[in-house]
């Protein structure tokens, strides 16, 4: 298998890499979010002048058609600014969601998305605690759903819900988040993210509304799942780096810290982590287009665990390293720690991921069967 980039998703990558250097840089971050919805506007606006936001939208709509292993490229290179816009959501999820789509669909949202008009949030509820159910006009929507990332700035939330007879059956609707009977709270997440709590009672939406059954919603997870392991990626790039020139800046008893061998070794230690986790994040984006949906399912579990696993070691590592420091407002290294703390719990919490994956038999089933 050829793992090497061609020029098109090198020059996306370097394009990424640019905007997040000259916009993103982590003195800049601080600032925006201390703006009103939790993340710049500006800087949404120039995504998505570039077309970022529409990577992988289909072009007849207005998007870039772009795959997963260009999508991983992009989130990598956001990682390492710790976004707190609704990438994830709007760029990744809503592209997943609408793949599937009618044509009707896709021409009342992708445009709007791929201009930066509509922000979108995932809305992932267990399904007993959203139930629809169908009326003559289309849906009606009752229950809540916490810590909806970026729900309290979203025009229109990606909902899952149970259905109303048999709640274990899921499907996934795209919900204004202005609707009559849709409460929003919003409130800031530990890692300076914006989140919402959700309520709804009695919303009302048409057909039109619901994208898909429980196939899809596993689907949009998966796209999820893939894409954090690329952002993991870049973030623990951010730690390791600005872990490795700590060491050899700081000075201690005459010398750079970085002569110690034991701190050679523990920086060597997240280096390896890092790189498992590469190829890992690799591994995710190119299992999106398996067929086999539990061959599929069983990758991005271990995906999942492993990605949770190296980044809070990574992170805890260049706190560590860094020493008090490393846990203050001003240092990036401690917003790396409370990023992967959240982002661990994401798409399902690395025990249930560990536990689904053993309950597949792991890789050693899939290689018998295969």
């Amino acid at each position: 298998m050829d793992f090497d980039l061609n020029d098109d998703q090198r020059m996306l990558g370097d394009a990424v890499q640019r905007l997040v250097e000259r916009d993103y840089r982590f003195e800049q971050r601080r600032a925006y979010a201390a703006e009103p919805d939790g993340f710049s506007r500006a800087l949404w606006a120039k995504a998505a002048g570039i077309g970022l936001l529409g990577l992988a939208y289909p072009p007849e709509e207005g998007g870039l058609g772009a795959g997963a292993v260009e999508v991983m490229l992009v989130m990598q290179a956001l990682g390492r600014a710790l976004p707190l816009d609704p990438f994830l959501p709007t760029l990744v999820l809503g592209a997943a969601a609408l793949r599937a789509a009618t044509a009707g669909q896709r021409a009342s949202w992708v445009g709007a998305i791929a201009s930066g008009d509509r922000v979108l949030a995932w809305a992932g509820a267990e399904p007993s605690s959203c139930i629809a159910r169908r009326d003559a006009s289309g849906w009606v929507l009752d229950g809540s759903v916490p810590a909806v990332l970026h729900g309290d700035s979203a025009d229109a939330l990606l909902l899952v819900a149970g259905l109303e007879g048999d709640a274990s059956r899921r499907a996934l609707f795209i919900v204004d988040a202005r609707a009559a009977g849709l409460a929003r709270e919003g409130w800031r997440t530990h890692d300076g993210r914006r989140a919402a709590d959700i309520r709804l009672q009695s919303v009302r939406c048409g057909a039109e509304a619901c994208l898909g059954d429980d196939s899809l919603v596993e689907a949009v997870e998966h796209a999820g799942i893939a894409a954090l392991a690329a952002e993991a990626v870049g973030a623990m790039e951010l730690a390791l780096g600005l872990t490795v020139e700590h060491l050899k800046t700081r000075v201690q008893f005459g010398a750079p810290l970085a002569r110690q061998q034991a701190l050679q070794h523990r920086a060597a230690e997240m280096l390896m982590a890092l790189e498992q986790s590469r190829s890992m994040a690799m591994y995710a984006a190119l299992m999106l287009d398996e067929p086999d949906r539990a061959e599929r399912a069983r990758a991005l579990a271990a995906v999942k665990v492993q990605i949770g696993r190296a980044g809070r070691f990574v992170a805890q590592q260049a706190v560590q390293l860094h020493g008090g420091i490393g846990v203050t407002e001003e240092c990036a290294v401690g917003h790396v720690l409370k990023r992967f703390a959240l982002l661990e719990g994401e798409f399902g919490d690395g025990s249930g991921h560990l536990a689904a994956f053993a309950r597949s038999g792991g890789f050693i089933a899939a290689e018998a069967a295969a």
